[in-house]
């Protein structure tokens, strides 16, 4: 639907919303009183308030104006931080993320939802002519096209809460790889944390403040149970996310593939073996041995090391080239090369082949509101990490190898994998059903 249909339908349902209280920069120019870019927040869990909240807080040129959770004990809290760094209780906060895509008076929306809400959220907020930061991966292959494609029509931004080219240490390792530091790049070797294996659990009536219906959205419908909705265990649940390969692999295996420097971006082939639980609520890889391959030449093994969920010591990169090697073990850990003085190497802006280092993704996402530039994690990136990721995680639900076109973006005389790339029919979650 339209930005007009969107409006019409969500005012018709009770949606409409108040006359806003702070204008939007996009109304003022260069010479506004204030140039503080509105913002409103979509999920108010661990990421989107640790991370994502509390970060834009402390950038001066933004203003959080509304914040947003199915459950309104989240929406209650993130009202309370925004209300108390700001000394006042103009904040708005609301069980239902239309009411934030409704205003006016919001420049754009932070999502930090579950994985089967990024997309489909994203592209509502476009409708409603709103610049979008979203969390990573998408859930389907074809989804991230989609939103590429949408994005590509339109002068509206979007970024990816991803950080990994901003840090550092990444940044570095991929510098030193396409400047041929190591010789010719031969293989990367990626090693990230496995997933959790949760028990059917028996449905039980949503809490009070939790509308269910809202938080499944376009999912299928399943009746509440118990953990559900907490301790990353909708992580595991392929309705909502696809497991560890796409959660851990939006961060090492972006790296990795930037490194790679394929042409063609996403690899050729994918084969490899996992384990996903049989008649257990979770239902995704939770163990992972994957090799890819990439058109040229280049071999990317990914595999877990320990089980359990989130463990940085479990994650390790390493580049191996023809002249020698760069790894880093753990999440935080320091830089490791066959050579130390491949550490020392610098280059100048004119010399190196790797785009300089990035601020932050949420620094930039402000910077490239006021400058309107392209972000350093677009929409088109965010579909190709997405696609190596799925790509594997396909690879093991069919437990065999798989050919893919990057050019078409299809897996190869491969009729059943091909329908893996698109999620079920959305459920009409608006009428509730």
């Amino acid at each position: 639907m339209n930005r007009r249909q969107f409006i019409s339908r969500t005012s018709a349902a009770g949606f409409a919303v108040a006359a806003p209280m702070i204008l939007p920069v996009r109304l003022f120019g260069a010479s506004a009183p204030s140039n503080k870019i509105t913002l409103g927040f979509i999920g108010m869990g661990g990421q989107g308030i640790q991370k994502n909240l509390i970060t834009f807080l402390g950038i001066e040129d933004a203003k959080v104006v509304a914040v947003c959770d199915a459950f309104i004990r989240k929406t209650e809290n993130a009202q309370s931080i925004v209300n108390e760094h700001y000394g006042n209780t103009d904040c708005k906060g609301y069980q239902d993320f239309r009411y934030i895509l409704n205003d006016p008076a919001i420049d754009a929306v932070v999502i930090s939802t579950p994985d089967h809400w990024h997309v489909p959220m994203s592209l509502m907020a476009l409708e409603t002519g709103k610049d979008v930061f979203c969390e990573k991966p998408t859930l389907s292959i074809n989804e991230g096209r989609v939103l590429a494609d949408a994005f590509a029509k339109t002068d509206k931004l979007f970024q990816a809460g991803l950080e990994d080219r901003s840090t550092v240490h990444f940044h570095k390792m991929v510098e030193w790889v396409k400047n041929g530091a190591i010789g010719d790049l031969e293989q990367v070797i990626v090693h990230m944390p496995g997933g959790n294996d949760h028990a059917l659990q028996a449905p039980i009536d949503p809490p009070e403040d939790l509308d269910w219906n809202l938080w499944q959205g376009p999912a299928p419908y399943h009746p509440f149970t118990k953990s559900r909705t907490g301790g990353g265990h909708w992580r595991h649940i392929s309705m909502y996310s696809k497991g560890a390969i796409t959660d851990m692999g939006a961060h090492l295996i972006d790296t990795a593939q930037i490194g790679v420097n394929d042409p063609d971006v996403c690899p050729i082939e994918v084969s490899g073996t996992g384990q996903i639980p049989v008649g257990r609520m979770s239902d995704v890889p939770i163990s992972y041995d994957l090799t890819y391959k990439y058109g040229n030449g280049v071999e990317m093994k990914v595999k877990n090391g320990s089980m359990g969920g989130w463990d940085p010591e479990a994650c390790y990169l390493e580049f191996k080239g023809s002249k020698g090697w760069i790894r880093r073990q753990g999440w935080t850990g320091g830089l490791e090369a066959s050579d130390r003085k491949i550490l020392r190497t610098r280059y100048a802006p004119n010399e190196s082949k790797h785009f300089p280092l990035p601020k932050s993704e949420h620094h930039e996402f402000i910077d490239c509101f006021k400058s309107r530039k392209r972000p350093t994690y677009p929409a088109l990136d965010l579909h190709d990490l997405s696609t190596t990721c799925l790509m594997g995680v396909h690879a093991i639900e069919l437990g065999r190898k798989l050919r893919w076109d990057p050019k078409k973006e299809q897996f190869i005389n491969d009729k059943e994998a091909n329908a893996l790339r698109f999620r079920p029919p959305a459920r009409d979650w608006e009428k509730g059903t």
